[in-house]
C-alpha cells in the first residue's frame, strides 16, 4: 500500500497536490455524452419504445437479489458502488509502473463517473479490470492498447508487417498481430466499453433504462450477444462466459475487490 508520504512525493512531480486531490475525491458528475462513441438508438421511434424506468430508480435491483442476504462470493453487477475511489486509486498507484498518478486518478474518475450514471458497481467492474490486467500491469492494458478487461483478446496471432494489420481488432506487439481491442482513450472509450459489455450480459433491453440501452447500443455497436444478453446479473454468470474456461472467474473477482478495500486506509 503507497504510504502518504509516497503519495504526496508521486503527486508534486506530475501536477499540485490540491489538483489531484479534487480528481480521486470529487464526486462523481453526470458524463457529458462524447459525441465519438454514444451513439443513438436504432430502428426504435420514441412513440414505439416501451416505458422505461427513470435512471435514478433502483428498478433492477430485485433482478439481481438484492433483497437476499448477499453471497459471499457472488455479487450483483448492478447497484451502487461496493468500495470508494480513494480505495481503487491507492490498490492501482502501488502496483502499475506504466501510468501516473493524474492517469490512474483520471481513470478511476471515469469508471465512478459512468458507472454511478448507469448504475453498475463500478468499483467491482474495476476489481474486474485489475484481474484482467494484473492491477494495469499487462501488455494489453499498457499504452497505447488501453484494454481493461481482454476485450476482443482470443490468443489469436498473425504474422505479417507493422503497417499491414489483419483488421480492426488487431495490435502489434514487435514481431506479429495479435486479437485484440485498442482504445484511443479510457475516459471516453475503454471504460465505457467495459462498463456496457457488463450492462450487456446483465440486462435485457425489457429491464434497462434509457441511459443504459443507450451505452450498451454505443459498446455492442451492432454486435449481438445472442443468448448471453441479460445472462450474468451477477458477478459469478460471467463464469466460463467473459472468460475460458473461467470456472472460478468471477469469486476471484470478489476476492480481488475485497483485497483493494482492505489494502487501502481510505
Amino acid at each position: 500500500m503507497t504510504s502518504r508520504r509516497q503519495f504526496l512525493r508521486a503527486l508534486a512531480a506530475t501536477l499540485p497536490a490540491a489538483a489531484l486531490y479534487e480528481l480521486v475525491h470529487a464526486a462523481p458528475q453526470q458524463p457529458s455524452p462524447p459525441r465519438s462513441i454514444w451513439l443513438p438508438l436504432m430502428g426504435q421511434s420514441q412513440q414505439s419504445q416501451p416505458a422505461r424506468p427513470a435512471a435514478s430508480q433502483s428498478v433492477w435491483l430485485p433482478l439481481v437479489g438484492q433483497m437476499q442476504p448477499r453471497d459471499p462470493f457472488d455479487w450483483p453487477i448492478l447497484g451502487p458502488a461496493s468500495g470508494t475511489m480513494r480505495q481503487a486509486f491507492d490498490w492501482l498507484m502501488a502496483r502499475t509502473r506504466s501510468y501516473t498518478a493524474v492517469d490512474i486518478a483520471r481513470i478511476v474518475r471515469a469508471y465512478a463517473r459512468i458507472g454511478t450514471h448507469v448504475g453498475v458497481d463500478w468499483f467491482l467492474a474495476m476489481a474486474q479490470m485489475c484481474h484482467e490486467t494484473g492491477s494495469l500491469t499487462s501488455w494489453w492494458s499498457d499504452l497505447p492498447r488501453r484494454n481493461p478487461a481482454g476485450i476482443g483478446v482470443s490468443g489469436a496471432t498473425r504474422e505479417g508487417t507493422p503497417d499491414t494489420p489483419p483488421g480492426a481488432e488487431w495490435a502489434w506487439d514487435g514481431a506479429r498481430w495479435q486479437a485484440g481491442w485498442s482504445f484511443p482513450s479510457w475516459a471516453d472509450h475503454a471504460v465505457p466499453t467495459h462498463l456496457g459489455l457488463l450492462l450487456a450480459y446483465a440486462l435485457k433491453d425489457e429491464h434497462a433504462t434509457d441511459d443504459q440501452l443507450t451505452l450498451m447500443a454505443q459498446t455492442l455497436g451492432g454486435r449481438n450477444l445472442g443468448s448471453l444478453r441479460g445472462i450474468a446479473p451477477t458477478i459469478t454468470g460471467l463464469n466460463g462466459r467473459w472468460a475460458v474456461p473461467g470456472t472460478m472467474y468471477g469469486q476471484r473477482i470478489v476476492v480481488l475487490a475485497r483485497q483493494m478495500r482492505a489494502a487501502s486506509a481510505g
